[in-house]
């Protein structure tokens, strides 16, 4: 049995595959085989001609003493076919392997950035399967917005999340809910997130409901919020309608907390806010009393996307001191939906911490 040695070269330089370790994997591979075989001499093993491409069976023979006399060939009956079958197996897989090391290389490069790709029919109605061109991504479960639906053919833009070396292959997992969505999908829409002239400084997200994104910018004389509104609203709107209708809080970033902890209400007014503890990052929040529901939100959604923004406990108050006494169900809903948020930050803060050692 044979093999043609110029084009191994050839795909070895198409590929990038050092031809003296494919070599390698081919003799492995067919010296396994061999022992496996019933007919099989002791220590045989299958050798390569460098030259020829010709593949023989090398057994070391031995005199009564033990002493190395010479090599000798062996070649079972119908072992050449196996030969032939298994070197056909080793390209191939060799091949895959390189095509998969190029689709990892290719798209962890997009690792943190947005991709758009096909929807296909999937093997599992949970999971949505994108054709990415050279490979299949995939949004599982946990990275699906409930309110949205795609079928076959439909394309989609999504955030690459992770990229491996899979058992079956390149394991692309994208995502319709990570916060960074949001960011990315703004980047595309406004030139000055390009440049650096305004910057993204926090994004708290309920993906398919709302989003609060906090902006600065570094250059004076631009607005920031006006840059992502963009004109007539332009640019908001086409990353909203990119989320199907997801409602976006556009506000400005401060480094004075209490500034910031108002802006972060938005939409609902704010009277004052007093910071109750700052190594706490717990503040005290008096809004006028008819912004009250306003400030919390539907089941609290308001104030939580709020605290998960800055980072800050708030504790919200009417500025009315009869409301105090009338809605106090209403405050217990505030505080309970801050508690929550703060809780959620812990957590990921801890789960941020450990990944490293995990």
């Amino acid at each position: 049995m044979s093999v043609d040695v110029d084009a191994l070269l050839a795909m070895t330089v198409e590929k990038g595959i050092p031809l003296e370790k494919l070599i390698n994997s081919i003799e492995q591979t067919v010296t396994e085989a061999y022992s496996e075989n019933l007919e099989a001499m002791p220590q045989g093993r299958a050798v390569l001609n460098r030259q020829s491409g010709e593949i023989l069976i090398h057994v070391p023979q031995f005199d009564s003493e033990g002493i190395y006399t010479g090599t000798t060939t062996d070649m079972p009956e119908g072992f050449e076919a196996k030969i032939k079958s298994l070197v056909r197996k080793v390209l191939k897989e060799k091949m895959r392997a390189m095509n998969d090391a190029g689709v990892v290389a290719e798209f962890t490069a997009n690792v943190g950035d947005i991709i758009s790709g096909i929807v296909l029919q999937g093997r599992d109605p949970n999971i949505i399967y994108v054709d990415l061109g050279r490979t299949e991504g995939k949004v599982p479960l946990q990275e699906q917005v409930p309110t949205e639906h795609y079928k076959h053919g439909d394309r989609i833009k999504a955030y690459v999340v992770d990229v491996r070396q899979g058992e079956k292959g390149p394991e692309i997992t994208l995502s319709r809910t990570h916060p960074l969505f949001v960011k990315m999908l703004f980047t595309l829409e406004v030139p000055e997130l390009k440049d650096g002239v305004v910057e993204i400084v926090g994004i708290s997200r309920e993906a398919g409901q709302r989003s609060k994104v906090s902006v600065r910018t570094h250059r004076s004389g631009v607005s920031p919020k006006g840059a992502l509104i963009g004109p007539m609203g332009a640019r908001s709107k086409a990353v909203m309608d990119e989320l199907h209708g997801e409602k976006i809080d556009i506000v400005d970033f401060s480094d004075d907390p209490a500034v910031y902890v108002a802006s972060a209400l938005a939409p609902a007014r704010v009277t004052s806010v007093e910071i109750v503890d700052l190594l706490a990052k717990s503040a005290k929040v008096v809004v006028p009393d008819f912004q009250l529901s306003l400030a919390i939100g539907k089941d609290g959604q308001n104030v939580r996307l709020a605290v998960k923004l800055t980072g800050w406990r708030m504790d919200i108050h009417p500025d009315n001191p009869v409301e105090r006494l009338l809605k106090p169900s209403e405050i217990a809903r505030a505080q309970a939906a801050a508690e929550e948020a703060v809780r959620v930050l812990a957590e990921e803060e801890e789960l941020r911490l450990r990944a490293p050692s995990e």
